[in-house]
């Protein structure tokens, strides 16, 4: 293995490894702690969500929390999405998440830190905070489970997504962005 991407697959085993023993690290004390954690374990369905809710991004692709930042104080948020159309979200910034990515089926672009990869079923990609990226959706048809350590607004921000009845101005997404504490800071990416 290079050692550049083990070092990435072992930073992701870290934080997956810290969150899972319910261990912070350098979590902001207001946003590491929600008002609920589980204390038991449980299984949610594909196609199905914790909380028997669905957010659909553009209308029409599922993206549904598989595990809720109330289940673990914060600390990491699971989400399974359905990709029903090709393209993806501006060029942005998470200061406070890192996000790692795990197609299951179809092909993605993501750009990350200025440079791009594609992904196709089985990849997996660590996106590290406050390093601008995006991806695009090449294919019709996707699916991806992607994490988010630690939660921060996320869940709020795909539920504020899924109350658009239509594409939003660059302006009224770059603000949706702003409420969830991330920023735009470029374009979504331009594929064939």
């Amino acid at each position: 293995m290079q050692r550049r991407k083990f070092i990435t697959v072992s930073t992701v085993a870290s934080a997956v490894a810290t969150t899972a023993l319910g261990k912070s690290t350098n979590l902001p004390k207001a946003a590491s702690r929600q008002t609920e954690r589980t204390t038991k374990g449980f299984m949610v369905k594909s196609g199905k969500s914790r909380f028997d809710e669905t957010t659909r991004i553009g209308g029409t692709s599922p993206n549904d929390i598989k595990i809720s930042g109330k289940d673990t104080d914060g600390n990491l948020t699971v989400f399974e999405y359905f990709g029903n159309e090709k393209g993806g979200p501006p060029l942005h910034v998470h200061p406070n998440q890192d996000e790692v990515f795990y197609v299951i089926e179809g092909d993605y672009l993501f750009e990350v830190g200025g440079q791009q990869q594609t992904l196709t079923a089985g990849d997996t990609i660590f996106l590290p905070r406050n390093v601008p990226h995006t991806f695009a959706q090449l294919t019709d048809k996707g699916k991806m489970i992607f994490l988010f350590q630690p939660s921060g607004k996320m869940e709020d921000y795909f539920r504020a997504l899924g109350t658009l009845t239509g594409k939003p101005s660059a302006q009224e997404g770059a603000k949706i962005f702003a409420d969830h504490d991330m920023n735009v800071v470029g374009p979504p990416l331009v594929f064939k």
